[in-house]
């Protein structure tokens, strides 16, 4: 294959000029990084998204311009099937924003067989479940068959296929993303494939030829086609006679090697047409660009070097028609480890909105995706700190001139509103602020320390008010699922507690010490200082302090939290008067 069809060419292209600009610059660097820019020939792109729509656009494509993704439905819908829509809507808006009509769609590979069976699933509200808590015989008894012949274990949809999708067309209108659903096994059975299958089994010697440079098992036997077998519903790959005008196969139904494991044919003899079948995941992915008509498809880095290579070949010498535009995407990783539905380390598109706004997790997929990243949940105050940097500097309140200038040209994509960019910065409460919100209850506490914070402007409209008060909730759910400093309930009335006139006297000085206006760094020295000057062990006056604003012995770094509080809260509690 020639550096052309590279699939990394783009994804090159997009930190050369980006990376000579960026050099050395700390902040500015890891932002251009985020940005891209085109060779040295070319406008600079501040946006890798327009990078490639200029691609697409230097082919004159027929409209409407089709940007594909796709997925095997073999587990739980998580973060990691959804990367291909994401990277397409970002090239797809900006295409859209250029004019252009675009179709986006996503495949579901559901006539592949169910090779083994998932350690989890995702009911339809997208919650990680065992197969302890569904009917995992409904996915046990068909195993060989295609995911559309599969029951769906839930019992909600008509095939395990349709609730894969269905959970994935859910997270993409949570989202806001306008993608299509195209399931494979609708497209054989409505004859779609019926042209590609003709082209690939008219000419077995020369798809021979093609595939067996990418595969060993290719041999002069070997026939690209897979039925179904009308005894057992199981996909068979043993065709033994082909029929071009009557478009059938002969077959038997023979052993499927999966690993180590095998899954029985049933030896069944017979025919089947070529919509009761499927061709190999090699021709079907170049075959889908031809049925589609695909002008750009995002893949990760393992078709890369194999399916890709090989798509090309098949798309050129078999099929007679040029390959989309690629653009391989670095895989991300989740907190600190390889996404692993086996080992389930997996994260869910709902999970993730519990914990912070749709924009940001747009903004974690706007980044350039040649970058390798991490999702580390115990750290998303990172990312929303770096969302709202990114939110500031598209409204010119950020001193780094790559940062400004990747944000002015996505932000409006970020946040959904390419056609009419916003103009007015949003309110937002600092994440672990939010956080801090989260310990309290009461909503009306809340608003009124977020205003003594300076968070919340005077004259904020009460649905900016709304708007920003509805981060605490989701920092709330992650003080919770991480069991982080901020998972704790401060206590709005003042607690039942009696404390020894050495402990009592401490808590009054320390009240002085807060009302005179210290922060809280300032307030967590002095309570060591107060302490000893009063002759009390050190953890038994933390214990009072947690006693008084959570009822509890333990909680977060209580000297930093009081500097978050309200000045006169605090120092009435520290007084035992509120």
């Amino acid at each position: 294959m020639s550096d052309d069809d590279s699939p990394h060419i783009l994804s090159e292209q997009a930190q050369d000029a980006a990376g000579e600009r960026a050099e050395g610059t700390g902040e500015g660097a890891e932002t251009a990084g985020d940005g891209t820019a085109a060779d040295d020939d070319a406008e600079f792109r501040a946006f890798w998204a327009d990078v490639i729509a200029d691609e697409i656009e230097a082919r004159d494509p027929d409209e409407p311009i089709v940007i594909k993704g796709g997925v095997s439905p073999s587990g739980v819908a998580h973060l990691g099937n959804f990367n291909e829509i994401m990277r397409g809507y970002f090239v797809a808006a900006v295409l859209r924003e250029r004019g252009h009509e675009v179709r986006q769609v996503f495949t579901s590979d559901d006539r592949d067989p169910l090779r083994k069976l998932p350690r989890k699933l995702a009911n339809a509200d997208g919650e990680i479940v065992g197969l302890g808590e569904v009917d995992a015989g409904a996915l046990g008894r068909n195993l060989g068959k295609p995911y559309t012949a599969i029951p769906d274990p839930f019992g909600e949809r008509e095939s395990y296929a349709a609730h894969f999708a269905a959970l994935l067309k859910a997270d993409a209108e949570r989202l806001e993303i306008p993608v299509e659903m195209v399931s494979n096994t609708e497209l054989y059975a409505d004859g779609e494939f019926d042209d590609v299958t003709r082209t690939v089994l008219s000419d077995l010697d020369g798809v021979r030829e093609v595939l067996s440079k990418y595969q060993d098992k290719v041999d002069g036997e070997y026939v690209p086609f897979n039925p179904v077998c009308a005894e057992c519903g199981k996909i068979t790959e043993t065709v033994t006679r082909i029929d071009l005008d009557a478009e059938t196969v002969e077959y038997v139904c023979t052993d499927m090697a999966v690993g180590d494991e095998v899954i029985e044919g049933c030896g069944h003899e017979g025919t089947a047409t070529f919509r009761e079948g499927k061709l190999p995941w090699r021709l079907e992915w170049p075959g889908q660009w031809d049925v589609l008509g695909v002008d750009f498809e995002p893949f990760g880095k393992d078709h890369a070097e194999g399916s890709w290579p090989s798509g090309v070949d098949v798309a050129r010498n078999v099929l007679g028609i040029e390959p989309p535009v690629p653009m391989v995407y670095e895989w991300f990783t989740l907190n600190g480890e390889p996404l692993s539905s086996s080992a389930g380390n997996i994260v869910t598109v709902p999970e993730l909105l519990d914990l912070l706004e749709p924009a940001v997790l747009r903004y974690f997929f706007a980044l350039h995706p040649k970058k390798a990243r991490d999702l580390d949940i115990e750290r998303l105050d990172q990312l929303v700190d770096r969302f709202d940097r990114f939110e500031r500097a598209y409204f010119g309140e950020v001193d780094d001139e790559d940062l400004t200038a990747f944000a002015e040209r996505a932000y409006p994509f970020v946040v959904g509103r390419a056609d009419d960019p916003p103009e007015e910065k949003p309110v937002r409460l600092p994440y672990t602020f939010a956080a801090v919100l989260g310990m309290v209850d009461d909503p009306d506490f809340r608003e009124r320390l977020a205003r003594d914070e300076g968070h919340i402007p005077d004259g904020a409209s009460d649905e900016s008010v709304e708007s920003a008060l509805a981060r605490v909730e989701k920092a709330r759910n992650w003080a919770e699922r991480t069991e982080n400093e901020y998972d704790y309930l401060l206590q709005t009335e003042l607690p039942d507690v009696d404390f020894d006139d050495d402990v009592a006297a401490a808590l009054d000085d320390l009240a002085d010490f807060v009302a005179a206006g210290h922060d809280g760094d300032a307030i967590q020295s002095e309570m060591y200082e107060t302490a000893r000057e009063h002759d009390v062990e050190v953890s038994d006056f933390f214990a009072a302090g947690y006693r008084l604003f959570f009822d509890d012995t333990q909680g977060p770094r209580l000297g930093e939290f009081l500097g978050e509080l309200e000045r006169d809260y605090v120092v009435e509690r520290l007084r035992r008067e509120a």
